[in-house]
């Protein structure tokens, strides 16, 4: 009797092992993937980042010393101080024009579709071509269209837009609100369509208003979908690139203090200079910062999104 359990028992260990291998074997590809241009890349830059390399010679430790480098550098200064700026702008202006068109969209308007594609189209548009017309429309010369808006209707002076020092970070603000906004509506828009509409209907029986409904309704109902829109945002905003190389990247494509952005930073440190160990420094700055900064915002979820 022994013997029948204890071959019973091996039987079933065998039947786990293989289930357990077949469970494996369709994470494996997932997790090498992961693994190998994921987690390495990011080992290997932590590990840079206390070291002096060049991408040919060989590597050199050399402790905090980047660190230390990139806090004295007045263009890592710079890029962190317009970072901050773009986020603390774009996030609550992207925020509040998406949660605006989402509610209107929502609404039984005619051809409500017809607005809702063409509003999500910049952010699924190419961004070098929604670039190029954007500069074309904002162009600093005094014969562009905004301009002349400005000056014909406003009575206003000519702006330089993204060829000045004082006015590049409102265009990269401004242009990051217009092509993103569309894709938070739509995000919106799935919250809006999961509140009961019973909700709506008993506060006009007990005679609230279309504020009050927004501000005791619609606001507390979609304070889950804030909170996700809110540290997508965020994180976002601290990994721009892109816009802001083609928007001020000039001729050449250097971008100057006045527009230069962390992930500029890290790009022109690793590939024009070739400084990989200061690059990594900034690259693990920039991730302690986003990471920091959504720890702020998972502490107060409680309060936030589940009031």
């Amino acid at each position: 009797m022994a013997a029948q359990l204890s071959a019973m028992e091996k039987n079933m260990k065998k039947r786990q092992r293989r289930r357990n291998l077949v469970a494996y074997s369709f994470i494996a590809p997932n997790f090498l993937g992961f693994a190998i241009f994921t987690l390495g890349p990011i080992v290997l830059a932590l590990l840079m980042s206390f070291a002096e390399w060049d991408g040919s010679n060989e590597m050199k430790f050399i402790g905090l010393s980047n660190f230390v480098e990139i806090f004295k550098d007045d263009r890592f200064l710079a890029s962190l101080k317009n970072t901050i700026i773009y986020s603390l702008f774009t996030v609550p202006i992207t925020l509040v024009i998406a949660l605006g068109l989402a509610i209107l969209l929502n609404q039984k308007i005619k051809g409500r579709n017809f607005f809702r594609t063409v509003t999500f189209f910049p952010y699924v548009a190419s961004l070098v071509a929604v670039a190029a017309v954007w500069n074309m429309l904002f162009t600093p010369a005094k014969g562009g269209i905004v301009n002349q808006f400005l000056m014909n209707v406003l009575h206003v002076a000519p702006l330089k837009w993204a060829a000045s020092s004082s006015t590049v970070m409102l265009t990269i603000i401004m242009f990051s609100v217009w092509k993103n906004m569309g894709y938070y509506m739509v995000i919106y828009l799935a919250g809006l369509q999961g509140i009961s509409e019973d909700l709506y209907e008993a506060a006009s029986l007990d005679g609230a208003n279309a504020w009050q409904k927004f501000k005791h309704i619609t606001v507390p109902q979609l304070k889950p979908t804030t909170f996700f829109v809110t540290i997508m945002l965020t994180i976002n905003c601290f990994k721009v690139y892109d816009i802001v190389y083609m928007l001020a990247g000039g001729s050449n494509g250097v971008v100057n203090k006045s527009a230069m952005v962390l992930v500029y930073y890290i790009y022109e440190e690793a590939f024009r200079n070739w400084k990989l160990g200061k690059a990594s420094a900034s690259a693990l700055v920039l991730f302690a910062i986003v990471l920091v900064v959504t720890l702020i915002q998972f502490k107060g979820e409680k309060n936030y999104a589940n009031d």
